[in-house]
């Protein structure tokens, strides 16, 4: 009987399939046919079986599971004829893959198959299993596979080293036994056999040096030759395509010889004459001659050098450039980008093309063309290639306007040849992509104006004039409000004017002009408002006349509802209107910035005074630590929900501009470095006082007990009269240079904490584990009860020595703790030794509240780092 005799089930099926409206109603046909075919599975009937492999196979592909149905692929692969093992073969492909233990059952059939007298069964075999092979077939049937690269059949031979190519990727130790037989494909003239022969044998090169040496000695000037009478070939139907013949086996040659000729260079001499025939002769008005002509480039690109070949190759890659199909430019733009390693010089000489490309429609060619045009800049060339692209920001896309904005601001910073053009050109983005501009881009602009000191007044001037040109710019707004500010005076007098500005007359009115008009215009953007308000403090000391308009326009803040311009606004009007002897003080310029130190800490390369990392500590010597905000949290076992926020991304250029520490920190593990606040800048800058925290109340926060918590505006008043008597200002608050500040006033320190004979505790044992105690040895200071002196003395237990002790606390907000340096970080065993520390614990709720602290203790044994917590809270109630 017909084995496809009964067929027409199949279709049956697949029409009923297709008629399902919905997903559960194909579901429905599924299982019942699924049903069906296990019926007759089990009844094992052998007349149906290759009709309930095809519908299994097509139930397969619609995404269900047909597990059930794989040894029926054995049993038809076992079979004698061909249409049975047609079917089974095709069933073991697609419902089984190499992971499959079922496929140990099936590998002495395919041997079988392999030795069969029928040439199609042994194709069969070979192409099953040159797709499924896994590990172990490959070992067992590679001699097999080798045996058919000689086979009398040409088809069977190119199945054959196909086959070769998935056993040598799967057991790469069997590459040697196919070196021989690969050497005599390549001197097939059949282009099928030939065409695979050149890929196992690129391949074997690949697993295998011994290969590549093999083949670059004995087959290197025959793989030449074949190439070369492959691109003479006359017209031959069968192989031609667009008139170019057979450039599939064109393709393959020029990889192969690309392997072979790659850091050898006899091979690539040898092959130099034909690749250059290639690259001249090869038609590039057709897609396979293209095709053809990038293969030839990219192994011109990777052989060993020859100057000629590659300014060649370069001028096919600028050809393509002008190519009407984008596909054909981008790979172009690509293999450009890495020819400007090896040759520079020739792809300059294609600068005009590629600019060209900056200003295609299609968004992926710009954006290859610009990364282009970035790596073609060099000191020689970058102001005409500034120009270009600073040209196209005017008419570009919205869209592509981050990116050309984001390369302009590098190539102006990395290779600018003066000052005064880094400033025009960071100007002329700023005026056309001011908003896409990011923050460290403008603040290293102002870095570099503060430097130049011979060009703050080009520098204020040019801002001036563009910032009433383009207002919308947000960027440019608060640079030229920042230089304003600090400058505003040489915009009225003229100071410093260079001969290349045309000359302008400017009224200390216009001056403030702008910045009421742009703070108006800018009204949504809060750091922009207050970088205007504290411009407008500084030009009411250098615009004496214009100083009751300004204390106007301030004014009109005094009822913000945002409470940062709200504060700025009544500090300010106040400093105007009652503290005219301090004003010129505080409203001096800014001091120059560090310009190698700001770019070092751009880069990275100079490490910021405090890690802003989540859970990081900073190791100081002798084992104390400083924590993060979050990692302190974490010691307290507080949850972070209501931690402060990170600050901005604008706080490191500010901590950098002001020279103060932006980051609150909440354990403070050295007695020496002072608290700050980061909540308002200008207080740092004025130093006139801290504002009240605002934080939740399971923020743990060191606190000064005694710090004034007056507003700055009563320290003001106080101040501004003779008889106001001394503030008494802690030193963790950071007034005490307040005082110096405000007509050289100046407040007693604060007297240091000493460790008196007060009355003294029995020792409290604060931690004990399996290997380590911690006793601690508590007295009082006399005159200040609130003040409880602490010694720990750590005592090890095991047999093992501690080393990288480190040893860290934290504690409520109504207590305050310094902690001095340990006196080690190694810990003796046995106890024979110990290390001390000293705590001071100031209690602002004594007599209320007693002592309660979170502990952390880390150290390494044998390499390996330990990890101990715990709380203590047996502290005497009297402290």
């Amino acid at each position: 009987m017909n084995p496809f005799s009964s067929g027409t089930r199949l279709r049956d099926m697949i029409r009923a399939i297709r008629a399902c409206k919905t997903a559960a109603e194909e579901r429905g046909v599924v299982r019942k046919e699924c049903a069906a075919i296990r019926a007759s599975i089990s009844e094992n009937d052998p007349d149906y079986r290759h009709r309930n492999l095809a519908k299994l196979m097509f139930i397969h592909m619609l995404g269900y599971p047909t597990h059930f149905g794989q040894m029926e692929c054995l049993k038809l692969i076992a079979s004698p004829g061909f249409p049975e093992k047609r079917i089974g073969y095709l069933g073991l492909m697609l419902l089984l893959d190499e992971r499959q233990e079922v496929l140990m059952l099936v590998t002495n059939s395919i041997k079988q198959d392999l030795n069969h007298t029928n040439q199609y069964i042994v194709g069969l075999a070979l192409c099953a299993l040159g797709n499924i092979c896994s590990a172990e077939m490959a070992r067992d049937l590679a001699p097999e596979v080798e045996r058919l690269l000689q086979f009398r059949d040409p088809n069977i031979r190119k199945k054959a080293a196909l086959c070769s190519i998935r056993i040598i990727k799967k057991v790469p130790d069997l590459a040697e036994n196919f070196v021989n037989p690969v050497a005599a494909l390549l001197k097939e003239k059949h282009h099928g056999v030939l065409i695979t022969g050149v890929q196992l044998c690129a391949d074997l090169c690949k697993v295998s040096t011994d290969a590549l040496e093999y083949f670059r000695k004995k087959c290197t000037d025959g793989l030449v030759k074949v190439l070369k009478d492959v691109a003479n070939s006359p017209y031959a139907p069968e192989y031609d395509i667009s008139g170019i013949s057979d450039p599939f086996l064109h393709i393959r040659l020029l990889k192969v010889l690309r392997v072979l000729g790659q850091g050898d260079a006899d091979a690539s001499d040898s092959m130099n004459d034909i690749l250059a025939q290639v690259a001249t002769k090869t038609e590039s008005n057709k897609n396979a001659g293209n095709a053809i002509l990038y293969e030839c480039v990219e192994t011109i690109m990777n052989i060993e050098d020859n100057g000629g070949l590659r300014v060649l190759a370069i001028n096919i890659l600028g050809r393509f450039l002008s190519n009407r199909d984008n596909n054909i430019r981008y790979v172009a733009l690509n293999m450009l980008m890495r020819a400007i390693a090896v040759d520079s010089k020739a792809v300059q000489r294609h600068r005009a093309t590629i600019l060209e490309c900056v200003k295609d429609s299609d968004p992926s060619i710009r954006k290859r063309a610009l990364d282009l045009v970035y790596l073609l800049v060099n000191e020689t060339n970058v102001k005409p290639l500034t120009k270009e692209l600073t040209e196209h920001l005017e008419v570009s896309d919205p869209e592509f306007k981050g990116d050309l904005t984001a390369k302009i601001c590098s190539i102006v910073e990395k290779f600018s040849p003066e000052k005064i053009w880094y400033i025009d050109q960071m100007l002329k983005v700023l005026s056309e992509a001011g908003n896409y501009v990011k923050d460290e881009v403008w603040h290293a602009l102002i870095v570099v104006i503060t430097n130049a000191s011979d060009l703050h007044g080009y520098a204020v001037r040019s801002l001036y004039r563009a910032v009433q040109k383009a207002r919308d710019q947000e960027t440019l707004f608060r640079v030229a409000v920042w230089c304003i500010g600090e400058y505003g005076e040489m915009i009225v007098n003229n100071f410093g004017r260079l001969d290349i500005e045309e000359p302008a007359t400017v009224t200390e009115s216009d001056a403030v002009d702008v910045l009421e008009t742009s703070i108006k215009i800018h009204s949504c953007d809060l750091t922009s408002q207050a970088m205007c308000l504290i411009a407008l403090l500084k030009l009411s000391s250098r615009f004496p006349s214009c100083s009751q308009r300004i204390n106007n326009i301030i004014g009109q803040y005094k009822g913000s509802f945002v409470l940062e311009l709200q504060q700025r606004a009544i500090e300010f009007n106040s400093i105007i209107e009652r503290h005219q002897n301090m004003r010129s003080s505080l409203a001096e310029r800014m001091p120059v910035l560090d310009e190698a130190t700001f770019s070092g800490r751009r880069a990275g390369s100079v490490p910021a005074a405090v890690s802003t990392s989540q859970g990081v500590s900073v190791n100081l010597p002798n084992g104390s630590a400083k924590l993060s905000t979050a990692h302190v949290a974490d010691l307290l076992d507080l949850s972070l929900d209501d931690a402060p926020a990170p600050s901005s991304s604008g706080g490191g250029f500010l901590q950098d501009l002001l020279g103060v520490n932006l980051m609150p920190l909440s354990l403070q593990p050295d007695a020496n470095q002072a608290q700050k606040s980061g909540s308002d800048v200008l207080l740092d800058l004025l130093s006139i006082g801290t504002p009240p925290a605002q934080s939740s109340p399971s923020t743990p926060q060191v606190l000064s007990s005694n710090a004034d918590n007056r507003s700055p505006l009563d320290i003001l008043d106080r101040l501004s009269t003779p008889s106001a008597p001394s503030a008494q200002l802690s030193s963790t608050g950071g007034n005490s240079s307040m005082l110096d500040l405000l007509n050289g006033l100046t407040s007693s320190p604060p007297t240091s904490a000493t460790e008196g004979n007060g009355p003294a505790h029995s020792p409290v044992t604060a931690f004990e584990s399996s290997s380590l105690r911690l006793t601690f040895n508590i007295s009082k200071q006399p005159g200040n009860p609130q003040m409880t002196l602490i010694d720990g003395s750590f005592t090890n237990k095991s047999q093992d020595v501690f080393t990288d002790f480190i040893f860290q606390a934290a504690v409520p907000k109504f207590l305050q703790l310094q902690l001095d340096p340990a006196s080690g970080n190694s810990l003796p065993a046995n106890g024979n030794g110990s290390i001390t520390q000293k705590l001071r614990i100031t209690n602002s709720q004594h007599g209320k509240k007693s002592l309660v602290m979170r502990i952390r203790i880390s150290y390494k044994v044998n390499n390996k780092d330990v990890l101990e917590e715990g709380q203590v809270s047996n502290f005497p109630r009297d402290l």
